[in-house]
């Protein structure tokens, strides 16, 4: 299987690019991993409802020029579903089995996800209804696409 993991900016943190490096190392057993970073947009202090949708939009369409032709695309949004971890992974085991053997999984700004990149994915992904910097989203993500593959083969894990 192959994974792409699509984010708005760069990892500006060292223990975050540490955990990413983690966990990406961790996962070459399981998949062939590729993190596609798009650049991310200044966001003014006081910037209007309207500045951050151009915000948004221009980071939107940087993404969306990203996305692999052959992947399912999976959007990390607050209103998506809430899978618990067995549940992911048998949807990532579904999915593997139905065909779909490139995922790539899309990480918005610190403003979020862009109309046009929530409306071209395939299906939305939430890990809570609390909001998470978008860099330490990358960890979260990467430690439960790995847990997911852990569970999918009956290798023990932390509950």
């Amino acid at each position: 299987m192959r994974i792409t993991l699509l984010a708005v900016g760069k990892i500006k943190e060292k223990y975050l690019a540490d955990a990413v490096a983690e966990y990406s190392k961790r996962l070459g057993r399981y998949a062939k991993l590729s993190i596609v970073e798009a650049d991310d947009e200044k966001t003014p202090e006081n910037a209007s409802p309207k500045e951050e949708e151009a915000i948004k939009a221009r980071e939107g369409a940087r993404l969306l020029a990203k996305i692999p032709a052959d992947a399912y695309v999976i959007a990390l949004a607050i209103e998506g579903k809430q899978p618990d971890s067995v549940e992911l992974s048998e949807h990532i085991r579904q999915l593997a089995l139905s065909g779909r053997s490139h995922l790539a999984f899309l990480i918005g700004g610190s403003l979020g996800l862009s109309r046009e990149v929530l409306e071209r994915a395939d299906e939305k992904l939430s890990f809570s209804r609390l909001t998470f910097p978008h860099q330490l989203m990358r960890v979260i993500l990467l430690e439960q696409i790995y847990r997911s593959f852990r569970i999918a083969r009956n290798e023990p894990y932390h509950k």
